[in-house]
């Protein structure tokens, strides 16, 4: 066939959709458990960010560093992961990170010093960083094309549901008995979401192609279907696409803010510079949490319906946010009402949504094969983001005696990058689209 625009050869016929159905929905929702599992692990610190100081004794940038160290991992895994679910399958990769992201969160529990603490949350990002984009798969693999934006959002709806458990179950428990309860107690989901993974997850229905993207390539010669060139052809192959570079910069873009103030600094902020007792602080939080959850399915019925959407949802979701933000931490005296900080709670909940839109440029835009590595590369963006702005907050609030307002502004500068990137990739990556769904 001939070669396509970008360079690259021109796809082969695609395989029958998927039918989807009860099967796709019971093999689904286990991986999906998973994920479930992982991101209780993963906000767990957002609601024990006093305590840790305290039980460590460390100033606001060395607690920055338990995210900031999960969160390096997380992003520099995502590659490394895509390419995994492609060469090696769904549910050997799932395995592995539920395994990992268990052992992270009882060695977070026992962990006697700082440094073995930081190890331990290092562990569980590694864990963590093999759950969502193997979900993603799962719902590529099992289900319609047409579908795809709708099962993306679920998938970040379960996940925000396991941030609901961090602040309504596992707080409460931490506070009541202590952290070795709390942590430890709560790493026992990690190993019963294994069982019905190991015994009941398939990576694709019978009769729907390869499982992995070795098994698709066996044909292909042996650079381009193994090691170091296989490697390289998915890596190269995926970014060449604008639509992944622009999923990329859309989650970079829309996800961190959300990200940043309920990994940490939401409680802290709430508390010390807003004034609120802990139990207020924890339900803005929740808030945050359940608009998220009722925000996702908004978000993935209109792009489901309209793919035009995507691109406005997204900078709309991205300008809200940032004038909410600004007019709670720039409030004169200080101290923004409560109904601000409800209002702002409420639109930080459409940062998740927002950035699963970054998905739906990448998944168009790449061969089943490739879908692993095209997330990878997408997921990385928001976590980037909520990386660098995790450590600025830390340094900032050390550097000028805890004054959050300074601190908190460093989210404009990312926004205003990730704005910019989005804006300069939107019409190559439509008109790539549109080529694709010619072919």
């Amino acid at each position: 066939m001939a070669a396509t625009a970008g360079g690259s050869a021109a796809r082969p016929a695609a395989p029958p959709e998927p039918p989807g159905g009860r099967r796709a929905a019971f093999v689904w929702s286990i991986g999906v458990a998973v994920y479930f599992v992982a991101v209780i692990f993963r906000t767990s610190l957002g609601v024990a960010g006093l305590d840790a100081a305290d039980r460590f004794q460390v100033n606001a940038s060395a607690l920055a560093a338990f995210s900031l160290l999960q969160l390096l991992v997380y992003a520099g895994m995502q590659i490394p992961v895509g390419l995994m679910v492609d060469r090696l399958g769904t549910k050997r990769v799932l395995t592995l990170g539920a395994v990992l992201f268990t052992a992270g969160q009882i060695g977070f529990a026992l962990s006697p010093s700082y440094g073995m603490a930081l190890a331990a949350r290092a562990l569980l990002g590694c864990g963590d960083a093999m759950t969502f984009i193997s979900v993603l798969r799962l719902g590529t693999r099992w289900f319609p094309a047409r579908r795809g934006p709708l099962m993306a959002q679920l998938a970040g709806l379960v996940g925000m549901a396991g941030n609901l458990v961090s602040t309504l179950v596992l707080a409460p428990v931490l506070h009541e008995l202590g952290w070795v309860a709390a942590f430890a107690g709560s790493a026992v989901a990690g190993l019963v979401v294994l069982v019905p993974l190991v015994l009941f997850l398939k990576d694709t229905p019978e009769g729907q192609g390869p499982a992995s993207a070795a098994s698709a390539a066996s044909a292909a010669p042996a650079s381009a279907a193994g090691g170091r060139g296989f490697v390289r052809n998915q890596i190269a192959e995926s970014w060449r696409e604008p639509g992944t570079r622009l999923g990329l910069w859309v989650h970079f873009t829309t996800q961190f803010p959300a990200m940043v103030f309920l990994l940490l600094w939401g409680m802290p902020y709430l508390v010390e510079a807003q004034g609120l007792s802990r139990s207020a602080a924890g339900g803005l939080l929740t808030l945050i949490v359940a608009s998220n959850m009722a925000w996702g399915l908004v978000y993935g019925q209109i792009v489901a319906r309209r793919a035009a959407s995507r691109i406005p949802l997204a900078l709309g979701t991205v300008a809200t946010t940032s004038v909410l933000w600004a007019a709670v931490i720039l409030h004169p005296g200080g101290r923004a009402p409560m109904w601000l900080l409800v209002v702002l709670c409420v639109v930080l909940g459409t940062c998740g949504p927002a950035s699963m839109i970054g998905f739906d440029f990448a998944r168009p835009a790449n061969p089943p094969e490739r879908q692993g590595t095209a997330s990878g590369i997408t997921n990385m963006g928001g976590f980037l983001a909520s990386m660098t702005t995790l450590l600025s907050v830390g340094v900032l609030l050390d550097a000028t005696g805890q004054d959050y307002r300074t601190a908190l502004c460093s989210v404009f500068v990312l926004q205003v990058l990730g704005v910019t990137r989005i804006l300069s990739l939107r019409g190559a990556a439509v008109r790539r689209e549109r080529e694709h769904a010619r072919q």
